[in-house]
């Protein structure tokens, strides 16, 4: 087993040269007897997305985890956020095996060893890293069964939506991935009109890479909502946690400024105004927040950290550049992408006028898109280390609460170790395009 698959928020690795059913197989052993052991859980929560080892490696880790005496409910295909639910309700550990918006032939798990719904982390998967490398497992003859958690999930996310009488036109993106077994049997029960594009589920994505994330995979979406004249368009990741949203202009709204939405719409309902974004989101966003009287956390990126921190601190709402979305002004939401979407539609269907109208006066910045070096596991520590003495060498005001964020008077650049693949990554935004491009003179080099 590479030790490299175990990452700071999951499991991860290329199938099947460094995940597969044998590893599988063990990790499950590692999982029941570690959450046995140190947590005095004995049944699971586990289900799966889409990708074409999913199913395998589920099984295999069920054997595994059965071997050690602890049960499990299996609940088949599902979202990664239905798998959260299934945690919530039955109050248990859980485990989702998926890579997530990772390339097709990689995949993982994540988990959780206690009865919430936030995933391991950082030196929670170290222990169990090094638990798992031990190799002292425990004995048992536990069981699998299978149940269904579709209908309880429809009804969390028609919970707390109430919908205006302006009936919209969206089109959904599911980019083949396993939202397409759900987003049409979750959206006819709300008022809209609406039409799906590459909805049949396929491990190989056919269409495009299920990561709306990086622009080059929206432009199905974009090309569709400007040839239907919709309102909206609206994308999800491979798993179901993350959204990306087209305006009726066909243009890719920024995370940032559906956040600003949101924010704008839940600010004078809230009893705590502040707000969480990652170091990736755009200064927009914090100037916003500012702007109408709250307060801005700029964080860490990563779900299983944003989203502790949204909870811990009892947060109303915050989210990630990548799309993570979390609210908790109405209900405790479990990261969900089918709910930040009708979110959006339901701000929608109480206005009059167009998505592209409602951001006109959200300023807008030149940023670059993520930019992925590769770069080996081994060499990353060294690369943060040179940028790091390079900023404190020129003074430069630095954020270090995850990689390094470099902050200047009209702008920023943000250079930080990929923590889901083997890169680091450069992102920079300025209020000129000539601020843009001096950022990336001054950085890239030095990163590579």
């Amino acid at each position: 087993m590479n030790a490299e698959i175990f990452r700071a928020y999951d499991i991860r690795g290329k199938y099947p040269t460094e995940i597969n059913e044998e590893i599988a197989y063990a990790l499950g052993k590692s999982y029941g007897s570690y959450i046995q052991e140190k947590y005095q859980e004995h049944c699971v929560v586990i289900s799966r997305d889409n990708r074409l080892s999913s199913e395998a490696l589920c099984q295999s880790f069920l054997k595994g985890l059965n071997s050690t005496g602890c049960n499990a409910i299996d609940y088949g295909q599902t979202t990664t956020p239905m798998n959260y639910y299934a945690r919530y309700l039955n109050q248990m550990p859980g485990v989702m095996v998926t890579a997530s918006h990772n390339p097709k032939d990689e995949n993982g798990f994540k988990f959780s060893f206690d009865k919430g719904v936030i995933n391991a982390r950082g030196e929670m998967i170290t222990d169990f890293k090094n638990y798992t490398f031990a190799g002292n497992f425990q004995k048992g003859d536990g069981h699998t069964e299978h149940q269904v958690i579709f209908d309880k999930y429809l009804e969390y996310l028609k919970y707390t939506i109430k919908l205006g009488n302006k009936k919209r036109k969206v089109i959904f993106d599911c980019g083949n991935g396993v939202t397409g077994l759900f987003v049409r049997k979750i959206f006819k029960n709300f008022n809209l009109n609406f039409e799906i594009i590459n909805e049949i589920s396929d491990g190989n994505f056919p269409n495009h890479h299920p990561d709306p994330a990086v622009a080059e995979n929206m432009q199905m979406l974009q090309q569709e909502v400007l040839k239907q004249k919709a309102d909206l368009g609206i994308a999800f990741d491979g798993d179901g946690d993350r959204i990306g949203v087209v305006t009726d202009k066909g243009e890719i709204l920024p995370i940032e400024h559906y956040m600003v939405l949101m924010i704008r719409d839940m600010i004078n309902k809230v009893p705590r105004k502040t707000f969480l974004y990652d170091v990736k989101c755009s200064g927009v966003l914090a100037e916003e927040i500012k702007r109408l009287g709250g307060e801005g956390i700029c964080y860490r990126t990563g779900a299983s950290y944003t989203e502790y921190k949204v909870l811990t601190d009892n947060l109303p709402f915050g989210g990630e550049y990548s799309g993570h979305i979390y609210f908790r002004d109405r209900t405790n939401d479990v990261c969900s992408a089918f709910y930040a979407a009708l979110r959006l539609i339901e701000i929608m269907s109480k206005n009059p006028i167009k998505l592209s109208a409602m951001v006109e006066d959200i300023p807008k910045y030149y940023n670059t898109p993520e930019i992925k070096i590769p770069t080996p596991e081994a060499k990353k520590a060294e690369i943060m280390q040179n940028v790091k003495d390079y900023c404190l060498k020129n003074r430069y005001p630095i954020n270090d609460i995850d990689g390094i964020r470099v902050n200047f008077t009209n702008g920023w650049a943000l250079i930080r170790p990929s923590n889901t693949g083997s890169n680091i990554i450069f992102r920079a935004e300025a209020q000129v395009p000539e601020g843009v491009e001096i950022l990336q003179n001054m950085f890239l080099p030095l990163i590579k």
